[in-house]
């Protein structure tokens, strides 16, 4: 009978990461390396404020029911709230969220992240920066934000959605609202978290943290009165001695 060889779970070429503790030397490096995006990002960001994040998947194409939500709302918030827009850089959702606050005459962030496809950023951002590590772009989308917008997306909008989300639960980060658009989209998410309530594994009221909506200017009510009512929004200035610029 004829056998064939198992594959490798591993390609040879690809880097290796499960392969335990790299020299010292690699290990500063890399240190070296997240610290020196650290600074980058802070420098890049601190004057951008305040700022609402906008979460959602870079697939979406111009016209789109979701690209046209993104953009809309967007715009909302832009031209009611006058708070910038910041995404992750790239097209789909991300673009059209720039391009809403664009077009509104708000001012469009993105923090863009270094992959072999899909993310290249948009030409609809006043300021961008390019990151190569995934969780230090994530600490800087949400450092910088007063409110969050969740859109559809994959993977990767569900690890923004669900990371923020306990942040906020665990009382790392302040209450600050969520608004979850596209309403078909999460329909089964959402009958999902009332299993988890149901089940015990998150409390009632963690629910309150969600608003889900399709409407642009009911997210942009629900902001308002969270931001208005609980936050002092803090808009800093650069320092010429430091050579820092807007």
């Amino acid at each position: 009978m004829a056998t064939s060889r198992r594959r490798p779970l591993i390609n040879r070429n690809e880097s290796v990461w499960l392969e335990g503790p790299k020299s010292r030397t690699y290990e500063l490096g890399f240190i070296f390396r997240v610290f020196w995006e650290f600074v980058k990002g802070i420098r890049a960001l601190h004057f951008v404020g305040p700022a609402i994040t906008v979460f959602g998947s870079a697939r979406f194409k111009e016209g789109h029911r979701y690209y046209e939500l993104a953009r809309q709302v967007s715009a909302h918030i832009s031209s009611d709230l006058g708070l910038a827009i910041m995404t992750g850089g790239g097209p789909g959702i991300m673009e059209a969220a720039n391009r809403g606050a664009r077009e509104a005459g708000g001012h469009s962030i993105g923090c863009n992240i270094i992959l072999p496809h899909e993310q290249t950023e948009n030409p609809y951002l006043d300021k961008f920066v390019l990151f190569r590590y995934f969780f230090i772009r994530k600490v800087l989308l949400v450092k910088y934000s007063y409110a969050f917008v969740i859109l559809p997306g994959g993977f990767g909008t569900m690890d923004e959605f669900f990371e923020t989300l306990t942040l906020i639960q665990t009382r790392k980060i302040g209450d600050f609202p969520i608004v979850v658009m596209g309403t078909e989209f999460y329909r089964e998410l959402r009958e999902f978290l009332d299993i988890m309530v149901k089940e015990g594994t998150i409390s009632p009221e963690d629910l309150d943290l969600l608003l889900f909506t399709d409407d642009p200017e009911e997210a942009v009510t629900h902001i308002r009165k969270y931001l208005f009512e609980n936050y002092r929004i803090v808009r800093r200035k650069p320092s010429w001695w430091l050579f820092e610029k807007r």
